[in-house]
């Protein structure tokens, strides 16, 4: 039968007994078509858990039959024929160790040796190898060597991946094979728009591990390209291009609407890691999405009994630190609770610390338990685990412990001792923009005649820091920064930078809004500067015009 012929029909079959019944019925097989019938046994009857019938496959006459043929004539079949067998043989979990595997991969590196192989056999022997042997098969190394001297243009997109993926657990140095990933790199970027969602997955998660950040232009092409995969794109291939955003500090609008899109409609079927990557990335971005982050808080109400701790605490901390609460806010914290209940000593101490700091940034107060995070056997264990108790965790600590002193009158159990305490906090996303503050003093001078009138970057003993402070006697007159005595109100400015808010919105993140918050409950008139009332002010006598209104709204209007 003629070839094309042949692997036409052979296509078509959709189980192993037709394609035996198939191949029984044909009287002269060639090698390849012989390869390409265990190669369709292999397509038909393995999926992710593995061979779905064992017996009616490997104790079938037809099929003992073509190993036989392979196993004693290996030195004379071709080389398409040998390596499409052995890839088809290594799906097929035969074992490693029998004589038929063995005189393939003997045969197939006697060929490697001699340098009769293609790109394409190459290749076909690379991935049988990944598998068979993983990273520690040296003949890896030998396939990438005689890859480097092949013309690099003429590669398809599969055997780009698969020289990708051999790169990734070859390369152990840091520069080693870099001019041959660059001459990849410049190749696969003319290529993109044909790489299907499993190649484009492969190749940003091999970018990750090979620390390619100079491939700047194919990332961001990759990034861009991934936008129409996301429907597309397995639990897995997801969490790698999320990751490859992370990594090479990507974002893109049309990927986070296309989030939007997918992720509402399949969170009750996608794998909880995979949506624990989905928040991991708006989290670290700053990206506030309604739609996800709605549709997350359902898929936590419903399913949270089959996450792991680890998956629990990655849905949760980005509600706190994007300072949101989702419409079903109640039953989700209500969930929270009861999980907590159950599995509490099967948390981590430090994700159960982090976990417990994000509700109460957003005004949920887990004092049910507390009591244990302020024990000093918790303390113990937060010191005895990597970070331990640096300035992070004590400030998350400290803050936890001003936020029941003030937001909790009712709690009565065992406080946090003074040496675990911060002197003040650490906000690492609210840092202060000092472009935006000296704009905001200059138009303070302006209002206030004399700059002994106020004081920036204030330290409090409640362990925050005021961005700018005024203060005021009974009359309502201001008073000198540095006079302590006849002080009635305190007003703290909060200079808002962009810094301080969730990327493209008005929503302050969590640490900053509790923070004024507490501001607040500690006594202070806190006044709000935020960028965006304050970005087209063009003057020194606009600005204190735009603070006079805010700080002094009475008077304003007298002045009108």
């Amino acid at each position: 039968m003629d070839e094309q012929v042949f692997f036409k029909k052979l296509n078509s079959l959709c189980t192993s007994t037709e394609v035996f019944d198939f191949v029984s019925s044909l009287e002269v097989m060639s090698d390849t078509m012989a390869s390409g019938a265990l190669q369709r046994i292999s397509e038909v009857e393995v999926d992710d858990s593995g061979l779905k019938n064992p017996e009616g496959v490997l104790e079938n006459e037809v099929f003992r039959a073509l190993c036989f043929q392979f196993e004693f004539k290996s030195s004379k079949l071709s080389n398409s024929g040998l390596l499409n067998a052995l890839q088809a043989l290594t799906k097929l979990r035969i074992d490693p160790q029998s004589t038929l595997m063995a005189s393939l991969l003997s045969e197939g590196e006697e060929r490697l040796g001699k340098g009769q192989l293609t790109v394409k056999n190459l290749c076909a022997l690379g991935e049988s190898l990944l598998e068979l042997e993983g990273p520690s098969c040296a003949t890896l190394e030998q396939i990438v060597n005689h890859m480097q001297e092949k013309d690099i243009e003429k590669w398809s997109p599969r055997e780009m991946v698969m020289v990708y993926k051999m790169l990734q657990v070859t390369v152990r140095e840091g520069e080693q094979y870099q001019d041959l990933l660059n001459r990849m790199n410049s190749v696969t970027l003319t290529i993109v728009s044909q790489l299907s969602p499993k190649f484009t997955s492969v190749i940003l998660n091999s970018l990750v591990v090979l620390h390619q950040t100079r491939a700047v232009p194919l990332v961001t092409a990759l990034c861009k390209h991934s936008v129409k995969h996301i429907p597309y794109f397995t639990g897995d291939e997801l969490v790698n291009v999320l990751e490859a955003f992370l990594y090479f500090g990507h974002r893109e609008q049309i990927f986070t609407e296309a989030l939007e899109t997918h992720v509402p409609k399949s969170v009750f079927t996608m794998h909880p890691q995979t949506v624990s990557k989905v928040m991991q990335y708006c989290c670290r971005k700053m990206i506030l999405s309604k739609p996800i982050f709605d549709a997350v808080a359902e898929g936590f109400i419903s399913d949270a009994d089959r996450f792991t701790t680890d998956q629990i605490a990655e849905y949760i901390i980005p509600f706190g630190t994007l300072n949101y609460l989702p419409p079903s806010a109640s039953s989700l914290f209500r969930k929270l609770e009861t999980v907590l209940h159950t599995r509490f000593s099967h948390f981590k101490p430090h994700t159960l610390l982090n976990l417990l700091h994000s509700c109460v940034l957003i005004q949920h107060y887990p004092v049910n338990f507390l009591p244990k995070i302020f024990s000093p056997y918790f303390l113990q264990q937060l010191q005895a685990q990597p970070p331990g108790l640096d300035r992070i965790v004590t400030s998350r600590l400290t803050q936890l412990f001003l936020t029941v002193v003030l937001e909790c009158p009712f709690y009565e159990g065992p406080k946090l001792l003074r040496k675990y305490q911060v002197k003040a906090f650490l906000t690492p996303h609210s840092s202060l923009d000092v472009h935006l503050l000296k704009r905001v003093k200059t138009g303070l001078l302006y209002l206030l005649k004399k700059r002994i009138y106020f004081a920036s970057e204030v330290s409090t003993p409640y362990f925050y820091t005021v961005d700018i402070e005024i203060k005021l006697d009974e009359e309502g007159f201001v008073l000198p920064a540095a006079q302590c005595e006849e002080v009635h109100r305190r007003i703290a400015l909060c200079v808002d930078g962009q810094n301080r808010f969730c990327v493209n919105s008005h929503n302050l993140l969590g640490e900053e809004a509790i923070k004024q918050r507490h501001l607040q409950l500690l006594g202070y008139e806190v006044v709000q500067i935020p960028f965006f009332e304050i970005e087209s002010l063009q003057n020194c006598r606009k600005m204190a015009e735009y603070l006079h209104k805010k700080i002094f709204p009475h008077t304003y209007e007298l002045s009108c």
